[in-house]
């Protein structure tokens, strides 16, 4: 059981936001754009005739986006479309296709859609060629288990090209809140460090790693926060308060919140940023017969600092 998030709050929260996700995720769309590109990765060392993958996961598909793109890439490739949100799954019908969509369709398979946790994927062993997986992760507080998880479904040699949030995400929110409410109203988030560390506890090799920080601005925390319900993006902790924030309290941040707001120039007046740190990770699954753990002794332990870095 988690013991930070409430999964059954996060599935609400997605399932509420599957009618407004598309048109209020900008920045989610940003950072999906950066990750496809790191596809380019995956025929690298590869011999022509394994440079195309039969089976694609796009694991927090979402309004299926990604799934869409993944299948534009490979036409070929069954591409699995899992999210825990059904709603989410029901709103990839009917969606934009893109350039030359109607014509895409009719020749090419769609993304098969299946409604999974990502922690208990209902996948076979060994079946699949890349995992793909923007802003999940973030969601699941036992990166080990679920990077087991990943581990088990993929080939081997197969790749993860996967995003999530770090630790100074929303940090002007986190520290408003935090002047009028004990109760916390922001998640916490691995931080790179630890993300390359389960990723290689878990026996993925050669990660490299990005880091980025990048920021949106609003008019006030009103603006922020229906942003945030948009993009299903609420307070899904277990020690979350279960009653609306009070006018006082969310006041309180408001104006706690005020000593970030900065002039964006050009004539547009000053506005409220949010940080947003990304942390984007690409690895590969060793062949068969890396063992992960012996036992409760660690096989092996590597320093954050031996983990690839790569810089823009």
């Amino acid at each position: 059981m988690s013991d930070v998030f409430d999964p059954r709050q996060v599935r609400r929260a997605f399932s509420r936001a599957s009618t407004s996700y598309a048109s209020a995720a900008r920045l989610q769309r940003e950072i999906e754009a950066r990750l496809l590109e790191s596809l380019d990765y995956y025929a690298q060392g590869r011999p022509e005739s394994a440079q195309t993958p039969t089976v694609v996961v796009d694991l927090g598909s979402g309004p299926g986006g990604a799934s869409r793109a993944l299948r534009a890439r490979w036409p070929k490739a069954r591409v699995l479309s899992l999210d825990h949100a059904l709603p989410m799954l029901r709103a990839q019908i009917g969606a934009p296709a893109g350039a030359f969509g109607a014509l895409r369709k009719r020749f090419t398979r769609a993304p098969d859609r299946i409604c999974a946790d990502a922690r208990a994927l209902p996948l076979a062993d060994d079946c699949v060629d890349l995992l793909f997986s923007n802003l999940c992760l973030q969601w699941i507080e036992d990166l080990p288990a679920v990077f087991a998880g990943f581990r088990r479904v993929l080939k081997p040699g197969g790749m993860i090209v996967v995003s999530t949030f770090g630790p100074e995400t929303l940090h002007e929110l986190r520290e408003a809140f935090a002047v009028a409410d004990a109760v916390p109203h922001v998640s916490p988030f691995a931080s790179i460090a630890q993300f390359g560390d389960a990723l290689i506890g878990s026996g993925f090799r050669n990660p490299v790693l990005d880091r980025d920080e990048l920021v949106t601005r609003y008019d006030d925390l009103s603006a922020l926060m229906r942003e945030l319900r948009a993009i299903g993006a609420t307070n899904a902790l277990r020690a979350r308060r279960h009653t609306l924030t009070g006018r006082g309290r969310f006041a309180a941040a408001a104006q706690a919140y005020e000593r970030w707001r900065e002039p964006c120039g050009d004539g547009v007046s000053a506005a409220l940023p949010a940080t947003w740190e990304v942390i984007t990770a690409i690895a590969w699954a060793p062949e068969h017969g890396v063992p992960i753990r012996e036992g409760d002794r660690d096989v092996a332990r590597f320093p954050a600092n031996a983990i690839q870095l790569r810089k823009r």
